[in-house]
């Protein structure tokens, strides 16, 4: 059945309400239970089976479902799109410019890189940066999930909502946080400073509004104990930077690298790890003939030995043999000139480290010194030449033509008199024997065995079987190192 239109006119109903009588548009007629469908409840219609459908004086037709002014689904998926891109480059940029190398950082900034400079500038104060970032992510992620709501309701209805919720979030782990954060892991100078450009102005133009969440997030911290202006410290301790030089891989050339780790180990190492031992000491014995100092002075492969009487305990001083050998040939050779033209010796406590003592050594203007212990005992020599060995290695390829205590074997194993150092049996070898116990081999095997072993006394080491050759009364004498096929390591 058709509704006809009526006129406006105003008349009373038979309750005594005065109603406004409205016009309907020519539509099925439908009752009160279907009413819902067609308008918008904005009051009691009066009289259920009035056609006329009055409303009460002063109040507003209702207004169709159909006639609302939604806007478009494309531009709402548009906006989305957006939105999640923004989410992608907020989250990306936090994960670049937190993990960018510190190092690197202030070396591009020194240079004058306009974009490292302002990197440098926001990380003084992360609490900002990141308070900045977070703002700006978590908006644009809520006002995604509003838009994904209002997209799920005008496709499928509050049942789709749901639905859209579970796919917005899905979408937003990959291309928001993971995708973008793992890029941001790989390459985070790339995004770094496009982000700084993007930060710097848009952190003063929010400013007021981080400082006041930085103002709850730092006092929240400084209860806890955390100063949020301080921030971590960004020293290195040796063994950080020996990691960072040791995993520099092709950035070192092999050598340029092995010499940086062996100037981090002066600090480590002492004098006594790389001294020559007192019974190999090398020098002028005055108790002994004229003839027996001047073979002595003709046959050694050294330029400074020390003059001592009798003992090495009783040391004079140290000579030049080309002083001695000048000497010599001016005015003969006599124990007295001897005295005359040695110089004071330079002695070294047995504990000092090898950085220290090669800046000792460059202060004294000394080249040569006597290690001794704490009672004063000669326990060894130490040369500038041997601290520099240490830096730059042996001027020599073949390890083995290095150490004279390293002999090869025609069958591959090497025969090692007992006496070599643990250092440069671990130097040679590539071991890995601790340096901070016996400083020989000798004393490092009777430390492990706790006896004197047998001669064919052998141990695993390693990738190496070690086998006692030769032993004396007071310890071993001769070790030879098997190294163990690749089936038995």
């Amino acid at each position: 059945m058709m509704v006809r239109t009526l006129d406006p006119r105003r008349r009373q109903t038979k309750r005594g309400h005065f109603v406004q009588s409205i016009g309907m548009m020519d539509r099925p007629a439908c009752d009160l239970a279907s009413a819902p469908n067609w308008y918008l409840d904005k009051g009691p219609l009066v009289g259920r089976a009035d056609p006329s459908l009055e409303w009460p004086i002063g109040r507003e037709a209702p207004i169709p479902r159909s006639s609302v002014n939604e806007p478009p689904l494309l531009g709402l998926f548009i906006a989305l799109l957006v939105l999640i891109a923004l989410s992608g480059f907020f989250s990306g940029s936090e994960t670049a410019l937190l993990t960018f190398n510190r190092y690197r950082l202030k070396h591009l900034a020194e240079g004058g890189h306009r974009g490292a400079r302002l990197v440098h500038r926001l990380l003084e104060r992360p609490d900002r940066l990141i308070g900045l970032i977070l703002l700006g992510n978590n908006f644009v992620n809520i006002m995604a999930s509003s838009l994904a709501t209002v997209i799920a309701i005008g496709i499928g209805g509050e049942a789709a909502i749901g639905i859209a919720a579970g796919l917005l979030t899905l979408v937003i782990l990959i291309f928001a946080e993971v995708a973008p954060k793992t890029y941001a892991t790989l390459y985070p100078e790339r995004l770094a400073f496009i982000a700084a450009y993007v930060y710097a102005p848009l952190l003063r133009l929010l400013y007021p509004v981080v400082w006041f969440v930085n103002l709850f997030a730092n006092s929240l911290l400084r209860l806890a104990g955390v100063i949020p202006q301080g921030g971590a410290s960004t020293d290195l301790s040796r063994e950080e930077l020996r990691t960072i030089v040791s995993e520099s891989g092709a950035m070192l050339p092999e050598r340029s690298r092995s010499m940086l780790l062996a100037i981090l180990d002066l600090e480590q190492a002492t004098v006594e790890d790389i001294m020559i031992p007192r019974n190999e000491i090398e020098g002028i014995d005055l108790a002994d003939s004229e003839d027996e100092i001047l073979q002595t002075l003709r046959t050694t492969s050294y330029t400074r030995l020390p003059l001592y009487e009798g003992s090495i305990d009783t040391v004079i001083g140290i000579i030049h043999t080309r002083n001695a050998l000048h000497m010599l040939l001016d005015h003969g050779l006599d124990k007295a000139s001897l005295r005359a033209i040695a110089k004071e010796p330079y002695f070294v406590p047995e504990e000092t480290r090898l950085y220290q003592q090669l800046l000792n050594f460059q202060r004294m203007r000394q080249q040569i010194g006597l290690v001794v212990d704490e009672y004063g005992d000669v326990k060894g020599l130490i040369t500038m030449t041997d601290l520099l060995e240490e830096i730059i290695g042996e001027f020599t390829t073949d390890p083995f033509d290095v150490f004279a205590e390293i002999h090869r074997a025609e069958d591959g194993s090497l025969l090692v008199d007992a006496a070599i150092s643990v250092r440069d049996l671990n130097r040679a070898l590539h071991l890995n024997l601790p340096t901070d116990g016996p400083k020989t081999l000798n004393g490092w095997l009777l430390e492990y065995l706790e006896t004197i072993p047998e001669p064919g006394t052998s141990i695993r080491l390693g990738n190496h079987a070690l086998e006692v050759v030769q032993t004396a009364e007071s310890g071993i004498k001769t070790v030879k190192i098997i190294p163990l096929p690749p089936a038995e390591r």
